[in-house]
């Protein structure tokens, strides 16, 4: 048989679990199969021991008793192994096992040499035997012999069903017990937010668990610190920019008008916007410092529909569920404009609609009828800097960001941002919030 052919879990969990159920149960067998096997061999021993004796005194009482008597007296010479038989008994052969062989030394022991005895096995009828022997006064006398195995007590099954219960329930317990923490130690790890405040690692149990789960909240720190510093630096960046940036703005309008001064005053715009995104992404990693607060979903993103509405854009509400949620209503307004806007900017129009999921989650979709993104880009354009634009234009590429800081946002408000191509042409942003 092929072991590699057979299924195998896939949780560490199982694994430990058949392979000490399969260990302790193979002990626990041999252990049950060395004390039968010391049983059946004393009872053996025994039963010999009984045997001889009680052959030596049967063959003396029915060799006095008259012949006409010993049929009464077979019913109390008779036992549940062996009975005698008045007559030559059954014809048989002379081969015999080594425990065969063991029994027939017995009985002719029995006999002290009195009565010649003859031995011979039953063909085809497993361990029978049979013993015959002439009596004093020349009657034929035979000794049935049909070993039976160690009766079994009828409450032995019932104590192996038991043990087997108990043997799993403890596996059972052990391997949960040393899986807990390494299950509890990967969910933290697919929780890991640098950019959210989460409770630590519990440092309790074991030593080797202690160790790993500092380990573990260490790293979780240290790539908070990380990144954190990265975002002051690039906010930090963003900000003092700003400053150069209007001056020589201001000095490039006080210039002549020219051809060059029109492409000074396009490029200092582009780099200012650049570094305006760049610095609401800083602040989107953080939600901007934003407390939570309750509103009505249905409400909130009709009043964002009708503000496009009112400047002329072609954005509708094609579903609206209402209902209160807590969320960061800043953020949360960011986050739908941005993917508003890409709508508009891509398809022409944008369609928004809010439904609740029986968990209580709020699904915002927007959606667009542009050229949508490739399979292998969707997940790649929610990161920093990355544009579909080959040509870099910024008025059709943008810089980028967008998308990251509507992504940087929904992680922040505890929401997941997701993009999927729509069947005949276009895109659809899934935000969830809740």
């Amino acid at each position: 048989m092929n072991l590699r052919a057979l299924p195998w879990p896939r949780t560490m969990g199982s694994r430990l679990f058949l392979i000490l159920l399969a260990g302790l149960i193979v002990a626990h067998g041999l252990s049950f199969g060395v004390l039968f096997a010391e049983r059946y061999i004393t009872a053996r021993q025994v039963m010999l021991g009984t045997l001889e004796t009680d052959v030596s005194t049967s063959i003396a009482i029915l060799d006095r008793l008259p012949a006409a008597e010993r049929p009464q007296w077979l019913r109390y010479v008779n036992r549940g192994t062996y009975q005698y038989i008045l007559g030559p008994g059954l014809a048989g052969v002379p081969e015999m096992s080594p425990q065969a062989k063991e029994v027939a030394d017995r009985i002719m022991e029995a006999s002290g040499g009195r009565f010649p005895v003859r031995v011979e096995s039953i063909p085809e009828q497993g361990k029978r035997m049979q013993a015959h022997l002439t009596l004093s006064d020349g009657s034929a006398l035979t000794i049935d012999v049909h070993p039976k195995p160690t009766p079994v007590a009828q409450w032995l099954p019932y104590v192996l069903v038991i043990q087997l219960l108990l043997l799993v329930l403890c596996c059972w317990l052990a391997v949960r017990l040393a899986i807990r923490p390494l299950v509890a130690l990967a969910n933290a790890a697919d929780a890991l937010d640098p950019n959210a405040r989460t409770q630590p690692l519990g440092e309790t149990g074991p030593t080797e668990l202690v160790r790993a789960a500092r380990a573990f909240n260490a790293m979780r720190e240290r790539i908070a610190r990380f990144v954190e510093e990265r975002v002051q630096i690039l906010a930090a960046i963003s900000h003092d920019l700003q400053t150069p940036i209007t001056r020589m703005k201001l000095r490039a309008e006080l210039a002549e008008d020219s051809e060059d001064k029109r492409k000074l005053v396009h490029d200092l715009t582009e780099i200012e916007t650049l570094v305006k995104e760049g610095l609401a992404y800083a602040r989107a990693t953080h939600g901007d410092g934003e407390k939570p607060s309750r509103i009505d979903i249905g409400s909130f993103v009709e009043s964002l529909v009708y503000d496009y509405q009112d400047t002329g854009k072609a954005v509708t509400i094609v579903q609206s569920t209402g209902g209160a949620i807590e969320t960061r209503p800043h953020a949360l307004r960011r986050i739908l404009t941005n993917l508003t806007d890409n709508a508009i900017k891509f398809g022409g129009a944008a369609e928004l609609s809010v439904q609740r999921e029986d968990g209580g989650a709020v699904i915002i979709s927007v959606r667009d009828r542009g050229p949508g993104i490739p399979a292998e880009q969707l997940e790649s354009v929610l990161q920093p800097f990355v544009r579909l634009e080959a040509s870099r234009n910024r008025e059709t590429g943008g810089t980028g960001l967008g998308l990251a800081i509507a992504h940087q946002l929904a992680l922040a408000i505890g929401g997941s941002l997701t993009l999927r191509n729509r069947a005949g042409g276009g895109l659809e942003a899934l935000l969830r919030v809740g």
